[in-house]
Order: C-alpha cells, then sequence, then structure tokens
C-alpha cells in the first residue's frame, strides 16, 4: 500500500476513494480499522471512522489506531481527509486530530485544504466559500450538529489547535509549483506546521499535489487527492488497473437522514415520480415509528422508495430544543441503521443513503468488512460494492445534483 488515508466519516471516505480510483490508483475503503492485513493489490487504501462529531480525545485515539495499521501496510504517505465544508466547532477534533497525526509522524509543512471547486467548495485568501457564498452562508451555518459560522479557515482551525495556522495564498500557487513550494517553506520557516492552503480551481489542486510530494502528512478534502497518484505513477508504483465495476440488480430503497439545502432539493425533485415517507423526529422520539414497519413499506413500493427525515431547519431545531441535540441524532441514526438492516435483510440489493452522520450509522449496522470503489454518479459519490448481491451509494448532504435518487439507482445497476 503507497497512500494510507483516515476519513472521519464514511460518505467523505466514499468521495476520497472516487477521487482516488478516478486518478487511477486500486482504491478499497476499509469500515473501521481492519484486524487483517490489506491484500498485496491495494495502492490507497481508506480507513472510514465515524469520528466527525464525537470529542476529540476519542477522534484522536481512533485516528492513531487507523495510521498505525496503514503504516503496518507499508504507507509512505498519509492523507487525513475531513468535509469540504470543514464540518466542525470550536471544540472540534478536525485541529487535534491533525496535530496529533504530524506529532505522530513528526510531520512539517501539513497542508490544509478541503478545496473541492467541482462541487463549488473553493478556499480563497484562507476563507472557504461554497459557490459565490461564503461558507457562513451558505446554509452550513444551520448544520444542525456542526454550524459552521465564520469561512475563515485559520481563524476556525486557530480555535482548535495548540499552535499557529499559516497560509499558502493563491498567488503563490498561481506561480506554479516552484513558488508555491517556497512559499510553503517560508510559513514553515515562521513556525506555522499547519498552513492553509487556498484552492479555486482543480490547476491549483494539482500544484499542491505535486509540492506534497514526500511531505508525511496532508489534509483535507478528496480534491487535495487529485494530484498525489502522479506523484507515484511518475515512479512506476502503480499498476494501472483501478476497478473492474460490475452492477446489481434488485430491489432498490433511499434514505435521507440530512437536512442540508442540496439533499432537500432532491427529496422534494424524488417524490414528485416516486413513493416517498417522512419521518419528523417527534414520532421517533415519541417511538410512533419502527425500522420493521419502515422497511415493510418501502419494500411493498413499486420505483425508488425513499424514507427520509430531511426537514426545514427551523423544524430541526424546534425538535432539538424539545429533546435536546444529541438524543434527537441518536434515535435517528439508530431507526436509520435499523431500517438498512431490515431493508437488506427483505432482499434489497442497491441501497442508496443521503447524509453523513445517516450513511455512518447505515454502514455500521451492515458491517462490510472492505468496500470496491465503483463509477461515479456525481462528483465526490461513486458507486460501491459492500458485498456479494450488494451495493451502495453514500452521498455527503450537500454533494448530488437534484434526480440524484433516480441516478443512483441506475448506476449502482448498469455496468462499467
Amino acid at each position: 500500500m503507497l497512500l494510507g488515508c483516515i476519513g472521519d466519516d464514511f460518505t467523505g471516505s466514499s468521495d476520497l476513494g472516487n477521487t482516488l480510483t478516478k486518478s487511477g490508483m486500486r482504491t478499497v475503503q476499509y469500515v473501521g480499522v481492519p484486524d487483517i492485513p490489506a491484500l498485496p493489490d491495494v495502492e490507497a487504501g481508506v480507513v472510514a471512522l465515524k469520528s466527525r462529531s464525537i470529542p476529540a480525545r476519542d477522534a484522536i485515539d481512533l485516528s492513531l489506531k487507523a495510521l498505525d495499521w496503514l503504516l503496518a501496510q507499508g504507507c509512505e504517505q498519509i492523507l487525513f481527509k475531513y468535509c469540504s465544508t470543514f464540518d466542525s466547532t470550536p471544540a472540534g477534533n478536525i485541529g487535534p486530530v491533525a496535530e496529533a497525526l504530524a506529532d505522530a509522524l513528526s510531520a512539517r509543512k501539513v497542508l490544509v485544504c478541503p478545496a473541492f471547486p467541482a462541487t463549488g467548495r473553493t478556499i480563497y485568501q484562507g476563507h472557504l466559500f461554497v459557490g459565490d457564498r461564503l461558507l457562513s452562508e451558505s446554509g452550513m451555518e444551520n448544520h444542525p450538529l456542526t454550524p459552521m459560522t465564520d469561512p475563515d479557515l485559520r481563524r476556525w482551525l486557530a480555535r482548535q489547535t495548540k499552535g499557529t495556522v499559516g497560509h499558502l495564498p493563491a498567488s503563490a500557487i498561481w506561480g506554479g509549483a516552484d513558488s508555491a513550494d517556497a512559499r510553503l517553506t517560508e510559513e514553515d520557516g515562521k513556525g506555522h506546521r499547519l498552513i492553509v492552503a487556498d484552492a479555486v480551481r482543480d490547476d491549483d489542486l494539482l500544484v499542491l499535489g505535486r509540492i506534497a510530494d514526500g511531505l508525511p502528512l496532508i489534509t483535507g478534502g478528496s480534491g487535495i487527492a487529485l494530484g498525489l497518484p502522479e506523484n507515484f505513477r511518475a515512479r512506476g508504483l502503480l499498476a494501472g488497473n483501478a476497478s473492474d465495476w460490475r452492477g446489481q440488480t434488485g430491489k432498490v430503497a433511499a434514505l435521507s437522514g440530512s437536512c442540508s439545502n442540496a439533499t432537500r432539493a432532491q427529496v422534494a425533485l424524488h417524490r414528485e415520480t416516486n413513493p416517498a415517507r417522512e419521518v419528523t423526529a417527534e414520532a421517533v422520539m415519541a417511538g410512533a415509528v419502527n425500522a420493521a414497519e419502515l422497511a415493510d413499506w418501502a419494500l411493498a413500493q413499486d420505483g425508488i422508495p425513499l424514507i427520509y427525515s430531511s426537514a426545514d431547519p427551523d423544524v430541526v431545531r424546534a425538535a432539538q430544543d424539545k429533546f435536546g441535540t444529541d438524543a434527537v441524532a441518536g434515535r435517528l441514526e439508530a431507526l436509520f441503521a435499523d431500517t438498512a438492516s431490515a431493508l437488506v435483510a427483505g432482499g434489497v440489493t442497491r441501497l442508496i443513503s443521503a447524509g453523513g452522520e445517516t450513511s455512518g450509522a447505515v454502514v455500521e449496522a451492515l458491517a462490510p468488512d472492505a468496500m470496491q470503489i465503483g463509477p461515479e454518479i456525481d462528483p465526490g459519490v461513486p458507486a460501491m460494492r459492500a458485498g456479494e448481491n450488494l451495493v451502495l451509494a453514500l452521498k455527503s448532504g450537500n454533494f448530488g445534483a437534484e434526480d440524484f435518487f433516480s441516478k443512483a439507482a441506475w448506476r449502482l445497476e448498469a455496468d462499467a
């Protein structure tokens, strides 16, 4: 294994696997830290953790265990992957995990770059944008678990870390790899170990990939991985056969727990022509709905049945105020996890999940040892094989076109 990746949730990890597979690396996504060695033909291993919203100490412990396993597989470089919208709070764990990994690897010049221009996530002057809006005006300020109220990544990261935070500006990156590397060295000389890098286009990420060659640790979204495979390819280390994909026929169902603007639009379009059933937080907390009933309903439907709790942010906030944020999140995740298990037991072979926390709960319930990364459905979202007769699509809340659910059902069925 050449490149070892640690993802803080399952949808983001599959997003990263998609980027690496498209770039020609044979990539496998693991569910949690494996207890057996990787197969010898794996070139990039992605250890997917469900650590995004847990306390920093717990996230550090999990990430260091993943690091130990990846290093034991021979990895030459480590990538810590988090969301392209930097989902965290001032007490979040992105900074602490990055520092802990850097300490373990004796790493300096650690790039911090969640940019993903293909999905509208760009960084300029250290500020994160979603489309033409600052992150704090993009809808992410209403995230039920990790509201992002400050778009300045340097300032946000400084609240989470012990050290100071540097900046690699777009002007240096636009000057090419030599210019970017010189500025990176300058920031290192100032004592900044974590360095936020601007990126407004894929070409910027390719420059960052070139200057990352040989660095023990990189952090960011899946976009930062765009230029990494070429470093290994230039040394003749890639076999050049990234993936062999076969589609899966059979029953299909979709689950959605994301409250993002993008997912709510996808739900609204999908329910116009497909059966859909809403699950409210009130009903869940009252025990008025259960997984067996939801699965039976979905299995009896034609088309692509959708079970969703993707409510308006004000509705979500009211439920959190009434029952508690952690209580609502925990009960919804448990319900979706149990529903996913019941659906697969009932014969569903194509399962679509929207939302990072929802998808994490679903994957933990289904418990595949590893997942093959297949073809792309939408930017950042691949088809994935989780078993001989089970394929999955795991979508981060803000990803995907409005027709995502129907597109995912088709892509999961079609051969490459």
